[in-house]
């Protein structure tokens, strides 16, 4: 497939993301290093050996860690991971590592389906012989942790996922069978992404009985179709795929790695020796029923990815029922290359078919055919010399002209026989090249966590500098879940974002809020310049739309075009531009343009104020974003009141560092106070040779005043000759109730819905000082908000965080560089947008990237905090000589640690000594959910409890002090503390008997 549009692609089916765990390979890139290498991850056990046949090489596929996991992430407590199979823990991360590396990670994933299965492991054993020492753990409580029934919906409802969770089971063949039950779903409608894999993972390895002539090699080798085979190895093994259809897939910028043509899966009934033997006629049918589907005739197929377990039956039949298939070898130009992974690795059981697809699958993707190890002679049973078939026994380059395409053989002990087709994925355009700055996120649930992503995002970078930035912003901002603990970066190339990540991170807060509490601040005349939000207008059409909207609006009363002020081109219209914004005529107008542009702006990118406040001429920003009024209107009023200020007396204001208090002292006559933005920060007013006059005689005496760039004196009585003329031109104007809360720098008191519709309000606001310093207070009565400077400059950032109650609870953004300030308008914005994320709110990412279309691509997956929880293998219960298991606190279940860490069943006896009652009950949560020395006022669910833990702790209480306890107590009374007063209160240590005669 190298069009895109060279035929119907709507039966076919993308293969999007995967992961996996194998012998030798924590990774999917890992393991295809190995591959490419030749490597033979198989372990040789001395400790396992049979003394009855020394000749016997115990070995097996090893998986590191199978017994360490993050339950902490997926809310579950130590008691209850330690309890859940180590192969559904495993399948549930790689799920989650699978969906993230496809891109879709995050929460609005498309609806998506999940189809796997496990193989048996003994595990249910382990855990029943060990129920002596978990109290609170009864044989449906190890049935709903161990069983296979609850692996597909495990992963369902731990990763929110909402298509159908179908657990498969057909022996060595279920983890194929998943992908194709995936595909069929697909291709269905009954989902629109879908993960599909297995697991066979055996944390306790039992002890091997070798059997000459059995289907255990004697080397500790697999040697598939090789004369010297014997036999195979078994292996533990995790894989899953993401699939999606291929047009979704292309058309939302998936990476595609390769593409499902066709699947097949069939049994073969009795067609066979005995119920494990395998059957030339089934396996035959299957694949030519794949190819029918796919659509292909087999002289296209380069590569079959076998099943290959190197047994004297197996590959025999195998092959031959391959040949059944695709003929002879006449007419190819090169023969089909045939392999097996289990060389490698060994046999996986229900994660075998998987891995062998996910292998085909980098095999077309890189076109390359890994060497199958310890191939030298033909097993002489197996017929190739009449096939189309040739072992490939050295790595190699594809081995056919045109589009790669590769089978994958998987056959269940019992009959279940899968095939799948896999071809080259077509051709997808590169992303348009990242010119700009993109905004880069990490997340994590703790402080440690969100460190780490962004120390492996940063590894990343640095080892694939060619990493397309918009990609990468893309994929972390749509493709991954935001969790509390958040870190961003904004970057114009890779290496900057490497240096970025590495950099300091911020001191550990309280994390991001659930929904962040928005409030813009609007500042008045000030900091205006010419060119400001040049950057803006240019790159982002909502802007320009916006300010295009004001400017023509506005053009009639001013005389001019806004445009022309704001963007001059020449050197000499730079010059004009730059008078003329210096008047407050043209200056009003020209902030108030910027400030709704970028409101705007904010708004198309899913950003919105719960409140409103704004600075003197911010104000009227303010009421705009509120819906006081319309936004023509209010401009036009703008400049009305630039007009008007404009012609009274020339008037000046300076900022003086001294509180309102002392400064009432010291003014002449003429000069009144303009603002209070805080204690110690002031505005005077008045004329302006005055205002020179008295900053003169400030600085003079060591104090610190400074002239501010606003012709006018407002907010003093100079404007009393005006206030009638404004009046009637807000009467004039439609004013509708706010739909926002607004905070008046009038009173610094939220301002009343009717009252800011009235034209007397904005008359005292013209004509009374600012106090800004008590709106401030008033906003930093709840530290939840995240206060956003809208700009032009940084004024009210400073003031905020200059202002004497401000403890840094509250996140101050600003969104614009000081005119001062060489840095990239955009830069700036977004690192604002990512302040306001990483406090909680939820910006539209798809509008925020704008511009040509963005792929997912794969990136570092969540860095799980891995705790060890795992019970040990059975053994003859002895009472006295069965060691009690080490339990982990909470604190250390949350904090970063080695993953030797144990976290297994409580001791359950909590340190401190508390009141009998309370101990009791403690010592009952510690056991029912796996932590000693549990907080009183520790919640239930915060450990990691359930209604089902609920109802086991209701159960015993009501035993153990004889009262009637339901679960909805313990829900509602959920901390040790309060469960255990709500016993009391119902007369705890009551007999029954004392009860009846209490109540006789």
């Amino acid at each position: 497939m190298t069009d895109n549009g060279q035929e119907d692609q709507d039966h076919l089916v993308a293969v999007v993301g995967m992961a996996g765990r194998f012998p030798g390979a924590p990774d999917v890139e890992r393991f295809w290093e190995n591959l490419l290498a030749g490597r033979e991850t198989i372990t040789v056990l001395p400790d396992r050996t049979d003394p009855a046949h020394p000749e016997f090489v115990p070995a097996y596929g090893v998986l590191d860690g199978v017994g360490d996991f993050d339950a902490a992430y997926f809310g579950l407590s130590a008691h209850d991971a330690l309890i859940t199979d180590p192969q559904q823990r495993l399948l549930l991360e790689c799920a989650h590592e699978a969906l993230e590396r496809a891109g879709h990670g995050g929460t609005d994933r498309p609806v998506t389906g999940v189809y796997v299965g496990t193989g048996g492991n003994g595990y249910a054993e382990a855990v029943r012989a060990r129920l002596h020492e978990m109290p609170f753990v009864d044989e449906w409580r190890v049935r709903q942790a161990t069983a296979p029934d609850f692996a597909a919906t495990r992963i369902g409802y731990h990763l929110d996922l909402t298509g159908p969770a179908i657990t498969v089971q057909t022996a060595c063949s279920t983890s194929l069978v998943s992908i194709h039950l995936a595909v069929q779903a697909l291709l269905n409608g009954e989902c629109d992404l879908a993960v599909a894999g297995g697991a066979t993972v055996v944390p306790h390895l039992p002890a091997m009985r070798y059997t000459p002539g059995g289907i255990v090699a004697a080397d500790g080798h697999c040697r598939a179709f090789d004369a010297d085979s014997d036999g195979t190895v078994s292996a533990s093994a995790v894989g899953v795929v993401v699939l999606r259809p291929l047009v979704d897939a292309l058309a939302d910028g998936d990476h595609v790695h390769a593409v499902i043509r066709g699947s097949a899966v069939n049994n073969d009934g009795r067609h066979k020796a005995g119920f494990t033997a395998p059957s030339v006629v089934g396996q035959a049918e299957v694949v030519r029923t794949a190819h029918d589907v796919a659509g292909i005739d087999p002289h296209e197929v380069g590569y079959v990815e076998a099943h290959g377990t190197g047994t004297a039956l197996g590959d025999p039949i195998e092959v031959a029922a391959l040949t059944q298939a695709f003929g002879t070898g006449e007419g190819r130009d090169a023969p089909c290359l045939i392999g097996s992974v289990k060389t490698n690795i060994g046999h996986a059981d229900a994660a075998a078919g998987v891995t062998g697809f996910i292998k085909a699958v980098l095999s077309v993707e890189h076109g390359v055919v890994p060497a199958t190890l310890h191939y030298r002679t033909p097993n002489p049973a197996v017929d190739f010399a009449t096939s189309a078939f040739e072992v490939n026994a050295t790595a190699r380059a594809w081995p056919t002209d045109g589009p790669r395409i590769a089978g994958v053989n998987a056959l269940g002990v019992g009959g279940t026989n899968a095939h799948v087709v896999l071809e080259q994925a077509p051709h997808q355009e590169e992303s348009a090249p990242s010119t700009g700055h993109e905004l880069l996120l990490v997340s994590g649930k703790t402080p440690a966590a969100v460190d780490a992503a962004a120390d492996r995002l940063a590894g990343h970078l640095a080892a694939h500098l060619g990493t397309h930035l918009g990609d990468a912003a893309r994929t972390l901002q749509v493709g991954r879940a935001h969790h509390a603990h958040r870190r961003f970066v904004v970057a114009s190339g890779t290496r900057d974002a490497v240096t970025a990540l590495r950099g300091r991170a911020p001191a550990p807060g309280t994390g991001a809020l659930s929904d962040a509490e928005l409030v813009f601040m609007y500042p008045g005349q000030g900091g205006q310049h010419v060119g400001m939000t040049a950057e803006l207008y240019d790159g982002e059409p909502a802007f320009r739309r916006a300010l295009d909207e004001m400017a023509d609006a506005v053009a009639g009363s001013l005389g001019f075009d806004l445009r022309d002020v704001l963007y001059p081109g020449t050197d000499a219209e730079k010059a004009e531009a730059a008078g003329r914004l210096a008047t407050i005529e043209a200056g009003q107008p020209a902030v108030f343009a910027v400030q709704y542009a970028t409101t705007r702006l904010l708004d198309s990118w899913g950003l919105r104020p719960s409140a409103v406040t704004g600075h003197s001429l911010g104000a009227y920003a303010a009421a705009c974003t509120a819906g006081v009024f319309a936004p023509a209107d209010a401009i036009r009023l703008v400049a009305l009141r630039g007009r008007l200020l404009g012609a009274v007396p020339a008037g000046a204001m300076a900022a003086v560092r001294l509180p309102e208090r002392e400064i009432l002292g010291l003014l002449p006559a003429d000069i009144t106070v303009g603002a209070v933005n805080g204690p110690g920060q002031c505005t005077v007013t008045g004329p302006a040779a005055s205002v020179a006059r008295f900053a003169r005689e400030l600085t003079d005496r060591g104090l610190e005043a400074r002239v501010l760039r606003i012709a006018t004196a407002g907010h003093s009585p100079l404007v009393d000759p005006i206030t009638r003329r404004f009046a009637e031109a807000v009467e004039a104007l439609p004013r509708e109730r706010p739909a926002l809360p607004v905070l008046s720098d009038t009173t610094g008191a939220w301002a009343d819905e009717d009252a800011v519709r009235d034209a007397r309000y904005w008359v005292r606001h013209m004509r009374e000082p600012v106090r800004f310093g008590e709106a401030l207070d008033t906003l930093f009565g709840a530290p939840d908000r995240v206060l956003v400077d809208m700009g032009p400059g940084r004024t009210l950032a400073t003031l905020t965080r200059q202002h004497a109650a401000y403890d840094g609870k509250q996140t101050v953004v600003r969104l614009a560089p000081h005119p001062a300030e060489e840095a990239s308008e955009t830069a700036v914005l977004l690192a604002g947008v990512g302040e306001m994320w990483a406090r909680g709110a939820h910006p539209d990412f798809a509008a925020l990237q704008g511009g040509g279309p963005r792929r997912r691509i794969a990136l570092p997956t969540y860095p799980f905090e891995r705790r060890h929880h795992l019970v040990p293998a059975p053994t003859p219960f002895t009472p006295t000589a069965t060691p009690p298991l080490t339990p982990v606190s909470p604190a250390e279940a949350s904090a970063t640690g080695a993953p030797e860490a144990a976290a297994d069943v409580p001791a359950g006896v909590p340190a401190p000594e508390h009141p009998p009652v309370l101990q009791a009950v403690l010592t009952a949560f510690g056991q029912a959910l796996g932590y000693p020395d549990i907080d009183p006022q520790d919640g239930l669910f915060d450990l990691g409890g359930d209604s089902l833990t609920a109802t086991k702790l209701a159960a015993w209480a009501a035993a153990t002090f004889h009262l009637t306890v339901k679960a909805s107590d313990v829900l509602r009374f959920q901390s040790p503390a309060s469960f255990a007063a709500l016993i009391e209160e119902r007369g705890a240590g009551t007999s029954a008997a004392e009860k009846e005669h209490s109540t006789s």
